[in-house]
């Protein structure tokens, strides 16, 4: 099933930078305020490869200038690309929600791209035209991978874990340690038996797409770009280094693996009133909860949202006013629900039963901008206090098996229902679509 190789990596050369300075936190997740941070902080900073300075300029980048920074940036040995190909094995221990130190551990491998109706690479949420044409903008001037897939694979056993261990234990290793307190610690791994190891692994089993959903279409995109331009051999199945694409794997049931939730605030439609609320949610019981300081709502939640996780679908309205809504009912069975998996998902509820039987927001109001997704219950919090919206829903996190269980389906999750943590960051290594470069 899935397809994985050894690559020759481009790398920073830790001589010539300090890895900590130039790895940047993914595209997708950088504020307009933190660019000109992150673009100032050093000359050499992987996030002048990914966005434009100013946010503005974006629609008119076609990339051509990134193409041209990685090829200076090769010259002067800034960047260096692997004698060798290899998987590279990555640890990173972080703090999760609670304070407690944790661990995850996976490896970058290149992936050999598969259209979704294969069932080889899953997708578990759906996708917005206008990040993958800005995407393939910089895929097709730069002809390089430069942030990665995020992939999941099932493991409850950890097959894997003793050889990612090992691989990072023995070194030779490079280590940084990013804005957010991550350190992230990266090793490749050349030894062929193990190597092969890995991917006989994937090789019996799908995987599920955790993050860049935009950058994997993209990298589709572009694969079928290059077979249309392709001829003479080059047309006749022969792997060519734009069928693969940079991919991270990580086993959804290691100890370190986190699954955050994200939240949703309503932009513009006003909050209920309590005979609406009861009226448009039959069904659910209600707690009031005081909440005078948008601080306190990450303990708030810890204490009266998490405990329900496990038996009751439930969320935590929030309308500024200083007292927080609790809602939960019982959760229903599949059976009940009349689909393979409709109501047990809390996403597939919250859009629903609330964004669309309160709210009156159907997708297309919600893909059109009528609901922001704020990672941080306490962003979400300030945002309706900022007057930036007018009603924060407070999610639980879904659990790994309800994303494998709706991939496996053939079903999609919501738009934003997911946030796996932490998040890769870009910089630790980018994969070259040349020849040789595997």
């Amino acid at each position: 099933m899935t397809d994985v190789s050894a690559f020759r990596a481009l790398r920073y050369d830790p001589a010539r930078v300090d890895l900590s300075r130039v790895i940047a936190p993914p595209y997708d997740v950088v504020t307009p305020e933190e660019r000109a941070f992150y673009w100032d902080r050093d000359p050499h900073g992987a996030v002048r490869l990914e966005l434009t300075r100013d946010p503005g300029a974006e629609a008119a980048a076609d990339y051509h200038d990134v193409a041209d920074t990685i090829a200076a940036w090769r010259r002067e040995g800034v960047l260096r690309l692997d004698d060798e190909p290899a998987l590279y094995a990555l640890r990173q221990r972080f703090r999760g929600p609670d304070g407690e130190p944790r661990v995850r551990e996976g490896f970058f491998a290149a992936l050999r791209l598969e259209p979704y109706e294969r069932r080889i690479v899953l997708p578990h949420e759906r996708t917005l035209a206008g990040p993958k044409a800005d995407r393939l903008k910089l895929l097709r001037a730069t002809r390089a991978n430069l942030s990665p897939i995020f992939l999941l694979y099932e493991d409850p056993q950890h097959a894997l874990s003793e050889l990612l261990t090992r691989s990072l234990d023995a070194g030779p290793a490079v280590t940084a340690r990013d804005a957010a307190g991550v350190e992230h610690r990266l090793a490749a791994l050349r030894d062929a038996a193990g190597v092969e190891r890995v991917r006989s692994f994937l090789a019996t089993r799908p995987v599920v797409i955790a993050d860049g959903h935009h950058r994997y279409e993209t990298a589709l995109a572009y694969q079928d770009e290059c077979r249309a331009a392709a001829t003479g051999a080059a047309r006749d199945g022969v792997s060519r280094p734009c069928d693969f694409v940079l991919a991270y794997f990580a086993d959804a049931y290691a100890p370190g693996s986190l699954l955050l939730p994200i939240h949703r605030v309503v932009r513009e439609v006003p909050a209920p009133d309590d005979a609406t609320w009861q009226a448009r949610l039959p069904g659910w019981s209600e707690r009031r909860i005081p909440c005078p300081d948008p601080e306190q709502v990450a303990a708030l939640l810890a204490e009266h949202l998490a405990p329900l996780a496990a038996a009751q679908q439930a969320f935590i309205a929030d309308d500024g006013s200083g007292t927080l809504r609790r809602f939960a009912r019982p959760r229903r069975s599949a059976a009940a629900a009349g689909t393979a998996q409709d109501a047990e998902i809390g996403t597939r509820v919250i859009h629903t039963e609330v964004l669309s039987g309160v709210f009156g927001l159907d997708d297309t109001a919600v893909r059109e901008g009528a609901v922001a997704f704020p990672k941080k219950a306490v962003e979400a919090a300030r945002d309706v206090r900022a007057g930036r919206g007018t009603v924060a829903l407070y999610l639980n996190p879904l659990r790994p098996e309800d994303v494998f269980a709706v991939t496996a389906a053939g079903e999609v999750l919501p738009q934003k229902s997911t946030f796996f943590a932490p998040k890769l960051p870009t910089g630790l290594c980018f994969r070259l679509l040349e020849d040789g470069s595997a």
